[in-house]
């Protein structure tokens, strides 16, 4: 199995974002597969939705970095790792920039990008971008025409609710980024099975039922996905596992050898934003974890 990290980039980290690309050269030498951020842009002070169902939103989401500006740092020092997001929120951004911006990054990284997209869940963050929150879904499915028109097309054109792209030539193509999606709601499933090149599930270590957090709706939307007319193994996976606080590496590898045991998953990562505050603790927590894993 394939273990990666996200890269560290909320809370206190944050502080210390000079040190990305060292941390990111430091995880590829331990042996790292893949290197992930996020998308937070701010922390409502009274949220109206907070996070994870709750009504607050975590205090590390105060300070955070924009998640392609890393993992292009990170591309700079590295020549292995698979870059990802998970997740970046498609609708904030226009759609024509949002698809210049992945295929440079896939560009310089020789096509080791993967984007990770999703919708988000902070109205307070909708708002400071001026989009509306209800149209977040239909959004995300115009950033996906307008991907396929600039990546593939030649001239590209395109013409839609928000973005109208006029004939043009946009004569640099990228390598062939995949696009996985988060989501569990009916839509977001419909969406991942016909459009999507992979699937985005999460876990915590106290999640005792992988069959039912990740094989079964894994499996299900790969079932759709052939019912679609698209191949079986259309749908791949990247698992994500959030340590909580006051989890240890010990945590962290207890996870990943049962979803080896006792799942098809070939790709996970390790987010370390709620236990390590810094890059060189967290470079120690990846050797940890690698070495145990194994």
């Amino acid at each position: 199995m394939r273990i990666g990290f996200g890269v560290p980039q909320f809370g206190d980290a944050a502080a210390h974002v000079d040190e990305t690309m060292r941390f990111a050269a430091g995880a590829e030498e331990r042996g790292a597969a893949s290197l992930w951020t996020a998308d937070r842009l701010l922390a409502a002070v009274d949220p109206a939705v907070g996070y994870g169902g709750g009504d607050t939103v975590p205090v590390q989401f105060r300070a955070t970095h924009d998640p392609l500006g890393l993992l292009t740092a990170a591309a700079a020092v590295t020549t292995r790792v698979q870059l990802g997001t998970s997740t970046l929120n498609a609708p904030w951004y226009p759609s024509a920039l949002l698809a210049r911006h992945a295929l440079t990054l896939d560009r310089v990284s020789r096509g080791r990008l993967l984007l990770g997209l999703g919708t988000g869940w902070s109205p307070e963050e909708y708002d400071a971008v001026g989009v509306p929150m209800a149209e977040r879904g239909a959004r995300l499915d115009e950033a996906l025409d307008v991907f396929d028109a600039w990546w593939n097309d030649a001239p590209v054109e395109y013409r839609g609710k928000v973005a109208t792209v006029a004939p043009a030539h946009v004569d640099v193509k990228p390598h062939g980024i995949p696009v996985y999606l988060a989501g569990f709601a009916p839509r977001a499933r419909r969406r991942i099975a016909e459009r999507a090149d992979g699937f985005l599930p999460v876990v915590t270590p106290s999640v005792r039922d992988l069959d039912a957090a990740v094989s079964v709706p894994w499996g299900e939307l790969r079932a759709a996905a052939q019912d679609a007319g698209r191949g079986p193994d259309a749908i791949g996976a990247a698992l994500r596992i959030n340590l909580p606080p006051g989890s240890t590496a010990a945590d962290a590898v207890s996870t990943l050898r049962r979803v080896r045991e006792s799942t098809d998953i070939e790709h996970a990562f390790v987010d370390l934003m709620y236990v390590s505050a810094d890059h060189d603790t967290a470079l120690e927590w990846v050797g940890e974890i690698l070495e145990a894993a194994a």
